[in-house]
C-alpha cells in the first residue's frame, strides 16, 4: 500500500491525477502539492520523520514543467537525500525521458494520463517499495539468513565455500547445496574480508581455507574448491598467490 504525493502546478491536472490515484487499491493515501517548493517541504518533513510516520511518502508523482523549480530539479535535489521517495514523472513532454531515467525514475507517464497507464506506474512503484521493505540480511554476524521454500534458515558463514555474483544477488555455495540471497557480492566482500574471503574474479568471492588446489595453465590461474573450478582474473592473480603463500608460510 503506497503513500503518495502528487505534484503539479496546474490545478485541474493535479485534481485529475489525485482522482485516479485514489481509485487505485494499491494506494493507501495520496496528497497533492501545487509546486516544487511545497513538495520539497513536505518530502523533507516526511524523510526526517522516518518511514513509519503517518506523513511518510513512498513515491512522488511529479510533473516536469512547473513554475520555478522543474520536476527534474526536484528529482536532482531528492537524489541527495539518504532515503528519498521513488519518483514517477507525469508530463506532457516526451523529450525528457532520458534525463528522467538517468535520475532513477520508476516510470515516465505522458499526459493526458490514461487510467491503465497510471496503473502500470503504480504497479512498478509498489514492486520497488516492496523490495525496499524486504528484511535486511545481517551479513556481518556468524550466520546469514536464507529462504528455503518459504522458510528462513540460518547458514553458518563458516560453511560457505564461495559466493557467486548474480546481478544484485549472490549465490552462496556450501558442501550441501547453494542459496540465493539479496545481497550484492561487493557487500559480502567488504563484510567477510576479515573472515578470510577474497575476491578472485568479478563473479566470485572465495574462502581461502576452502581452496583445495591452485592451478596454472598457460599463464591463466584457477582454483579448485571441491568439484568446482573457478577462474582467477588477471587483476587478482598476484594478490591471491601472495595470500596463499603467506598462509602456507612459503
Amino acid at each position: 500500500m503506497l503513500r503518495v504525493l502528487a505534484v503539479d502546478d496546474e490545478e485541474p491536472a493535479l485534481e485529475e491525477l489525485l482522482y485516479l490515484l485514489r481509485a487505485d487499491p494499491r494506494v493507501r493515501s495520496v496528497e497533492g502539492a501545487t509546486g516544487a517548493t511545497e513538495a520539497l517541504r513536505r518530502i523533507g518533513s516526511a524523510v526526517e520523520a522516518g518511514p513509519d510516520d503517518p506523513a511518510a511518502i513512498d513515491v512522488v508523482f511529479l510533473d516536469i514543467h512547473m513554475a520555478g523549480l522543474t520536476g527534474l530539479d526536484v528529482a536532482q535535489l531528492l537524489a541527495g537525500f539518504a532515503a528519498p521517495p521513488l519518483i514517477v514523472f507525469v508530463t506532457a513532454h516526451e523529450g525528457f525521458a532520458v534525463q528522467a531515467f538517468d535520475l532513477k525514475a520508476v516510470d515516465y507517464v505522458l499526459k493526458p494520463v490514461r487510467r491503465e497507464r497510471l496503473a502500470e506506474a503504480v504497479r512498478r512503484a509498489a514492486e520497488q517499495v516492496g523490495d525496499r521493505s524486504a528484511p535486511v540480511l545481517d551479513t556481518a554476524g556468524d550466520q546469514i539468513p536464507v529462504e528455503l521454500g518459504g522458510v528462513i534458515r540460518f547458514v553458518p558463514i563458516d560453511d560457505i565455500a564461495y559466493a557467486e555474483a548474480q546481478g544484485d544477488y549472490a549465490r552462496l555455495h556450501t558442501a550441501t547445496g547453494s542459496h540465493l540471497v539479496r545481497v550484492p557480492l561487493t557487500t559480502l566482500e567488504e563484510r567477510w574480508r576479515s573472515r578470510g574471503f577474497v575476491r578472485i574474479h568479478r563473479r566470485h568471492l572465495v574462502a581461502l581455507s576452502r581452496i583445495d588446489e591452485l592451478r596454472l595453465d598457460a599463464g591463466s590461474m584457477s582454483v579448485r574448491i571441491g568439484a568446482a573450478e573457478l577462474a582467477v582474473s588477471r587483476r587478482h592473480t598476484r594478490a591471491l598467490r601472495d595470500l596463499l603463500m603467506r598462509r602456507t608460510g612459503r
